[in-house]
């Protein structure tokens, strides 16, 4: 029996990001017996204590009070627990999987530990964390430097994107690293037209079907969310920019609107955040196109998730997006002009059908779950 605990995500059952779901698609999509796998699972109450889910042995850790640290103070404590485990069940060769580099500045002794328990260490660097524009300076510097060092510990950085992975090797030229993609589930919603779920959406944002340009992620300056909402204004499309974001309390959306001044132009509509994953796979299928602004990081799920299942896809054609959707996108950068252009000239077509059904069979071909859970089930049980 091969044990790989996972480290770094807030555990099962997911309730957030990228992390998390790609943790409970593993588990889920299981196919060998040959692997158990353990999962640190953030908790406010419990600590040391295990439960069973989906066949997983999932362990509680309250993490430590310390504000940002407190996601370093996480995984130290799931790497003791862990260790306190195999040494209790006299497990051999074990395999930790840590996601995020976070931990990076201080894992040196755990990474001996490791191999004195006749380990492995994997690690997911996930994309630039360090980049974020929401890290101060002296965070984004320890942040950099917690990316080398976990790269100088790993037995292995595990990229879930070309673009990562080739970024690791310039960077780090001492990493061994491998490429296993992320996943997306390519089922078309189960809702119509006529569902009173659809009519309430549409209702409220004031938009119809295929009227309405889909801008869809997280709240934050790096997803060019300024860019978008300046370039759309400047645009001549009749049709709709529906944003779906937490957008409500947060700053930034303050400054967005004294950057832009959105507010005058009624066909921007920030609409609040989609919980209902049926309704959102709708709402993905039935925009005129999709515009992905991301520019930090590796794969992100909602380009998949676009790419699954709307036809036209507008993308900011850097390294990390292009490797994803390659030629079944059409690209715009960061210049004046360039993706009101873009969008001035596919507002007059009707049809991108053949576009749409190239991105989803590159999508089935490449990034399913089964696909992806089939390449680490490989990895973990052919690590000697």
């Amino acid at each position: 029996m091969r044990h790989v605990f996972i480290i770094g995500s807030r555990g099962l059952p997911a309730k957030y990001g990228g992390f998390e779901t790609f943790v409970e698609e593993l588990v889920s999509n299981q196919s060998s017996r040959e692997i158990q796998y353990h999962v640190a699972c953030l908790s406010d109450t419990e600590h040391g204590t295990h439960f069973s889910y989906k066949g997983v042995d999932c362990f509680n850790v309250k993490a430590l009070s310390l504000g940002p640290a407190r996601v370093i103070a996480y995984d130290m404590q799931a790497l003791r627990l862990a260790f306190s485990y195999i040494e209790a069940e006299n497990i051999e060769k074990p395999i930790f999987y840590i996601l995020g580099n976070t931990i990076g500045a201080f894992m040196g002794p755990f990474a001996r530990k490791i191999k004195h328990l006749g380990g492995k260490f994997y690690i997911n660097p996930d994309g630039l964390e360090w980049k974020r524009s929401k890290w101060s300076r002296p965070v984004q510097a320890y942040l950099k430097y917690a990316e080398k060092m976990m790269t100088k510990t790993a037995d292995l950085v595990i990229s879930d994107n070309i673009g990562i992975e080739n970024y690791i090797r310039e960077t780090y030229p001492w990493s061994k690293t491998t490429f296993i993609a992320y996943g997306t589930d390519l089922s078309a919603s189960s809702l119509s037209s006529q569902d009173e779920r659809v009519r309430a959406f549409f209702d409220n944002c004031q938009s119809l079907e295929k009227g309405y340009y889909l801008l869809v992620g997280r709240f934050v300056p790096e997803n060019n969310y300024e860019t978008v909402i300046k370039e759309f204004m400047a645009s001549k499309t009749k049709r709709d920019l529906i944003i779906i974001c937490n957008h409500e309390g947060n700053a930034y959306f303050d400054s967005l609107k004294e950057a832009t001044g959105f507010e005058s132009d009624p066909r921007i509509k920030f609409v609040g955040t989609v919980y209902d994953r049926d309704l959102l796979t709708y709402i993905r299928q039935e925009a005129f196109a999709y515009i992905h602004g991301h520019e930090v990081g590796g794969t992100n799920p909602g380009l998949l998730e676009a790419l699954a299942h709307t036809d036209l896809n507008l993308v900011l054609g850097v390294d990390f997006n292009q490797q994803v959707a390659q030629k079944t996108a059409l690209y715009w950068t960061k210049k004046e002009g360039s993706l009101a252009k873009l969008l001035d000239q596919k507002d007059q077509e009707s049809d991108f059908s053949q576009l749409g059904q190239e991105a989803h069979q590159h999508m089935t071909a490449n990034y399913t779950w089964q696909k992806i859970v089939a390449e680490y089930e490989e990895l973990f049980l052919n690590e000697s």
